[in-house]
């Protein structure tokens, strides 16, 4: 469900802006030669830099969530730490 509304606002944004970028007469119905050759011109460049965008994320991903897994076992193991020196510490009485 995320990933859908995640596609449908990247897909809203597309079309917003190709549309202010290449619609620029509102008084006909159809759309001009001129107006559909700016859009698929348009919307295939936004495809295409999407597309390079999510290649180089999941190219980057597996680097992302070791360092987050190296991170965590680093917390982990300075809380066990902690834990372990003051249940060591007898209270004096």
């Amino acid at each position: 469900l995320s990933q859908l509304r995640d596609f449908l606002l990247v897909y809203n944004r597309m079309t917003e802006l190709c549309f202010r970028h290449c619609v620029s007469n509102l008084n006909y119905r159809l759309l001009t030669g001129r107006e559909e050759s700016c859009l698929d011109s348009c919307a295939a460049k936004l495809v295409h830099a999407n597309h390079r965008l999510m290649s180089a994320y999941v190219a980057l991903m597996p680097s992302i969530m070791q360092r987050r897994v190296s991170d965590y076992e680093a917390s982990a193991a300075q809380v066990s730490q902690s834990s372990a020196q003051a249940g060591s510490v007898a209270p004096a009485g």
